[in-house]
């Protein structure tokens, strides 16, 4: 899966010139927390964000009256206050380098760019949508957790035995165990019952988690 595949597209985008309350107004009607900025040319020079607008106030305010704040803040424009390193991703990346780049960054999300032009975003929020994929959150079926030996072969063994079981794997993820000898792994099987379940995996994990049934709610 690639970053292009997920991104929001088109992306909202403001002018270095517009002013800053007029950019967080944009921001709060298209319910949006990062807001990439471009030039005339539609080269991407910087990102703003909604941690940006709440630490933008003029230095000293303890003397000045509600209406010289106000103007003081009308006059603060995006490029004042925007984030001008901006770490991007292409939209040919893998999303899991770009999640990497998210979290190692300590950010939210991502301008993404396509031959070196902007064309979308990705965020957090689209992260989530793909997490939830992957586990089947939006499925129903049996949600069981499991710990297998990290070795080549356990895996096609355990899906093996589930299908011979009458199972139908909807999804699966794959996660750090206790230790590099083995993984967890989280599976969603349908047109099985829990019980035939759990013995189809109980011969090929080193112990089973967690098994409960999953419905939409």
């Amino acid at each position: 899966m690639l970053v292009g595949e997920r991104m929001s597209h088109p992306v909202i985008t403001v002018s270095p010139k517009m002013p800053m309350q007029e950019a967080h107004k944009m921001m709060r009607d298209e319910n949006v927390r990062r807001l990439p900025v471009v030039d005339e040319r539609g080269k991407l020079v910087g990102i703003v964000s909604e941690s940006d607008f709440l630490h933008a106030a003029p230095s000293d305010v303890s003397t000045l009256s509600v209406w010289e704040m106000n103007y003081m803040l009308s006059k603060i424009t995006v490029e004042k206050i925007m984030t001008r390193e901006v770490i991007t991703t292409n939209v040919g990346t893998p999303i899991e380098e770009a999640a990497r780049s998210m979290v190692d960054g300590k950010i939210g999300g991502l301008p993404v760019l396509k031959d070196g032009e902007l064309v979308g975003i990705i965020t957090e929020t689209d992260l989530f949508k793909v997490f939830l994929e992957m586990l089947g959150a939006r499925e129903t079926g049996i949600r069981i957790s499991v710990l297998i030996e990290n070795r080549p072969g356990t895996l096609t063994e355990l899906t093996k035995s589930i299908f011979d079981n009458g199972g139908n794997l909807v999804a699966l993820g794959t996660f750090l165990g206790e230790s590099t000898e083995n993984r967890e792994i989280t599976l969603k099987v349908a047109g099985i019952d829990a019980t035939t379940l759990e013995a189809a995996v109980k011969g090929h994990v080193e112990r089973i988690l967690d098994t409960r049934e999953s419905a939409l709610s």
